[in-house]
Parts: structure tokens; C-alpha cells; sequence
């Protein structure tokens, strides 16, 4: 299952050199993670509010290979690594005209409202099929 999801680069995400700031890619992979769930139908607000379930980044390795500039269209990438009990990783990555500037390895896991691991909910995994 592979997600894209298109986005231009604002002044607002560049730094005084006028490249991307390192941080930012976070927030656009957060972006594509979260129309990805919006996409399979998983509503995260009804999630909280049902079921007391919230996802967490747990872990993330990325790579950052080439700045992205200020009005560049890029399209970030996820694809589901796996999937287990209470965790899933994704591969995520960041392009503009097929170049790779960015790429991470993201573990999320599902949480309750004390902030315990949680298995997945059941609404998630049936929609990843």
C-alpha cells in the first residue's frame, strides 16, 4: 500500500538561506502519514474519542540527501513496512521531480490515554487490507 501526497514549499519553511529547514521534513512526512490514515478510512478524532486510542512516533531514522527550496512541489511517499500488536512502521520519503531529498523509517505506535502501548485498533488493521 503506497500513499502520495503533493505539497509546495513555503516562505514559511525555509530557513534565512532559503532552503527547506531540517525540521520541516518532519512536519511534511507528519502530513503524509496523516492524510495516508484520513485516506483508509480512519478517523483519528473518532479513534480518541471511541476507542481512547492515539498514535505516537516512537522512533525515526531519516536521511536527509538534497535541500528543497522555497515554491519546489514535492510529493512525500509512505508505504506500510509492517504492521505488529501495537506498532507500525512506514517508509517514508520526500521527492521533487523523482529526486530523493529526504528519507526516514518511522515507528508508530498506538497509545491509551494513560500513554501505555496499546494493541492496534481493529478498525486500523481492517482498513489496511
Amino acid at each position: 500500500m503506497i500513499h502520495q501526497f503533493p505539497l509546495r514549499v513555503y516562505y514559511e519553511d525555509t530557513d534565512l538561506g532559503g532552503i527547506v529547514y531540517y525540521a520541516n521534513y518532519l512536519k511534511f512526512i507528519e502530513r503524509g502519514r496523516s492524510e495516508w490514515v484520513r485516506e483508509i478510512g480512519v478517523d483519528q478524532v473518532a479513534l480518541k474519542l471511541n476507542d481512547g486510542v492515539v498514535f505516537a512516533v516512537r522512533h525515526i531514522e531519516a536521511d536527509y540527501y538534497s535541500p528543497a527550496r522555497y515554491d519546489d512541489e514535492l510529493v512525500v511517499t509512505t508505504a506500510v513496512e509492517s504492521v505488529s500488536g501495537a506498532r507500525w512502521i512506514l517508509r517514508q520519503t520526500v521527492e521533487r521531480d523523482g529526486d530523493l531529498l529526504f528519507k526516514a523509517l518511522v515507528t508508530i505506535v498506538a497509545i491509551n490515554d494513560l500513554g501505555v502501548p496499546t494493541r492496534l485498533p481493529a478498525v486500523f488493521r481492517q482498513n489496511l487490507n
